[in-house]
């Protein structure tokens, strides 16, 4: 069966739209643990879960394009930038955790558009790593399953933002020493 070539990004676009409406519904009842929260929730988690289904697509049709290597890790870090911000916003994230992300995950992206005409700067397995343990601390944080569970969910929402944000750092640092490294190669 064949696929449209362009299905990949227009995967990747629809992850991109959802972020504001996903946002939007985070924010809609200022924070409260309604069916608003629990829809925005879901929205993320249905979003972040779609990135591997256009990155494999793409692979398994052989329709991989630059585009889509840009695209991607774009769509991820807009839709998860809009999650730490939402819930700094809602005071449930300290806003040094948001700016730490965004600082990284900012750089990262203005840095891939600084070098596309010399080469794409695909994702690396710490960054896809990265994106997985920041999905699942969101989804953790974004989902109020405190009012099923109890107040121990914070505990748990705490160690896995923790893992998100140390990797979140550390992929960075992966991502400047790898480049660094090939631009020294390359010179020589």
């Amino acid at each position: 069966m064949a696929i449209p070539r362009q299905l990949p990004n227009m995967i990747t676009i629809v992850r991109i739209f959802c972020a504001p409406v996903f946002l939007g519904m985070l924010l809609a009842d200022g924070g409260a643990d309604g069916a608003l929260r629990w829809w925005a929730a879901v929205l993320f988690i249905v979003a972040i879960a779609t990135d591997g289904i256009d990155g494999y697509l793409a692979r398994k049709y052989e329709i991989v394009s630059d585009l889509g290597k840009l695209l991607d890790p774009l769509a991820d870090k807009i839709l998860t930038g809009f999650a730490f911000i939402g819930l700094s916003i809602l005071l449930e994230l300290p806003w040094w955790v948001t700016i730490i992300v965004l600082i990284r995950e900012v750089g990262m992206t203005v840095y891939r558009f600084m070098v596309v005409s010399d080469h794409v700067l695909a994702a690396a397995w710490m960054g896809k790593l990265k994106t997985v343990a920041q999905g699942v601390a969101l989804a953790l944080a974004l989902l109020p399953l405190w009012t099923l569970v109890g107040e121990w969910i914070f505990w748990v929402n705490g160690v896995t933002m923790t893992i998100a944000v140390i990797l979140t750092i550390a992929s960075g640092i992966d991502y400047v020493v790898t480049e660094v490294r090939a631009r020294r190669a390359k010179q020589a």
